[in-house]
């Protein structure tokens, strides 16, 4: 440790589940656990709700999930959705830190939380039930920091901060484009003129007869997932998952989410799981628990394969590739698969009725426009998310040095 850090307990950098007041019944702005995205900082979303009860925090608090499997898939983020003076709530199963005046820097602090110095002995110290294991609060409290000089914290957030500060600008704008592809896509296939005489009736609405219905399974494509490989006993047998790098990525919707890859599998599992290896393009559907999320697989620097709880589709034309994830994301096919889902503990849909549901298709001369037309913006976003997934490994891998002093940066000027 240098000579001027200081080894403190948590409790005494940060205020733990700081009090707040916020009045029964009161709409307030409420940011649920579902809205947190893995090792994302900022949260994306709130809803108003009345308050009833929950975590309390402000600008600038870092929220940190207490309970499994949220905590240990990266559900850590600093609140920055509030106005001045503002207290919003969240899920009771939140820890809140907030930073000390002259003792912590609010950044540092949250990339603190972020860090294995936290994380893995929070994860460790969790007790309860299977499958509703909670962080001991006072374990995290009691945990022994490392503490730099105040300007030292606030260089070492600056250098993070701004990595982040461009991953969060490569997904707005990201989110731009497909808003433009959406656009475009209603435009050109659901705001149609029906007083042409070229129409017929479906459950969509009147369509050009140029246009197909049929149903997901008889589209040109494969659909496929994880199970489709074995049984489950024979699975277990032949698939070894790992957190450290191996010889091909194993996809899972928590990854997608989160723009970083860290499950993996070896040879010999990729080879078993031949039913599912991915080359990048497919479309990706969560049918379990985080029901309907979609995403456009993409093409990273070692061997794909499919993890589990999702479906994979392959469309053997490829200018059906954003036309299908457009309608199963935003449109028709996220309110289908909405309606198929089941399951009272968690919800999901099986292969059988996603097949089964309904979705009509354009001529190809059409389709071919379309898909040449947003093909750009598709382009672009998927070199975003690769200088995104490039700027994420960067700050997970200098995140733990610097937070051990390892990575001095205190004689730089920022």
């Amino acid at each position: 440790m240098k000579y001027d850090w200081t080894t403190k307990k948590l409790s005494e950098i940060a205020y733990i589940n700081p009090k707040e007041s916020i009045s029964k019944g009161v709409l307030a702005k409420k940011v649920p656990m579902d809205k947190l995205q893995p090792f994302c900082r900022d949260v994306s979303e709130f809803v108003f709700e009345e308050y009833k009860g929950g975590a309390k925090f402000r600008n600038g608090d870092t929220i940190m999930a207490r309970i499994t499997p949220c905590l240990e898939n990266g559900k850590v983020a600093k609140v920055s959705v509030l106005n001045d003076d503002e207290v919003g709530f969240g899920s009771t199963e939140y820890i809140v830190f907030r930073a000390i005046n002259g003792v912590s820097d609010a950044d540092f602090l949250y990339y603190m939380i972020c860090s294995p110095v936290v994380r893995n002995p929070a994860i460790k110290s969790m007790v309860g039930s299977s499958g509703r294991q909670r962080v001991q609060t006072d374990v995290v409290a009691n945990l022994d920091i490392k503490l730099p000089p105040i300007e030292e914290q606030r260089k070492i957030g600056s250098v993070l901060r701004l990595l982040d500060d461009k991953i969060a600008l490569n997904n707005a704008i990201n989110n731009n484009l497909e808003q433009q592809a959406l656009l475009l896509f209603k435009k050109w296939f659901i705001e149609l003129d029906s007083t042409s005489n070229n129409m017929f009736e479906t459950q969509f609405g009147l369509i050009p007869d140029t246009f197909k219905l049929l149903k997901n399974g008889e589209l040109p494509l494969i659909i496929t997932d994880y199970v489709a490989n074995g049984s489950f006993a024979s699975l277990k047998a032949n698939v070894t998952l790992y957190k450290e790098p191996n010889y091909a990525y194993f996809i899972r919707n928590t990854d997608l989410k989160s723009g970083t890859f860290e499950a993996f599998v070896d040879k010999h599992s990729y080879m078993y799981l031949s039913k599912s290896k991915l080359h990048g393009g497919e479309i990706i559907i969560s049918n379990v628990g985080d029901v309907g999320s979609v995403f456009l697989c993409p093409k990273l620097d070692k061997p794909m394969t499919l993890g589990n709880n999702v479906i994979m589709l392959r469309p053997e034309q490829d200018n059906m590739r954003y036309y299908l994830y457009i309608w199963f994301k935003w449109l028709y096919g996220q309110s289908l698969i909405q309606g198929i889902k089941g399951g009272s503990a968690q919800p999901k849909f099986n292969k059988t009725d996603f097949k089964n549901l309904p979705i009509y298709l354009p001529d190809d001369t059409t389709l071919e426009q379309f898909h040449q037309t947003v093909k750009p913006m598709f382009e672009l976003i998927e070199k975003n998310n690769s200088e995104s997934q490039n700027l994420a490994a960067m700050r997970n891998a200098i995140l733990p040095k610097l937070m051990s002093g390892e990575l001095d940066i205190s004689n730089i000027d920022l």
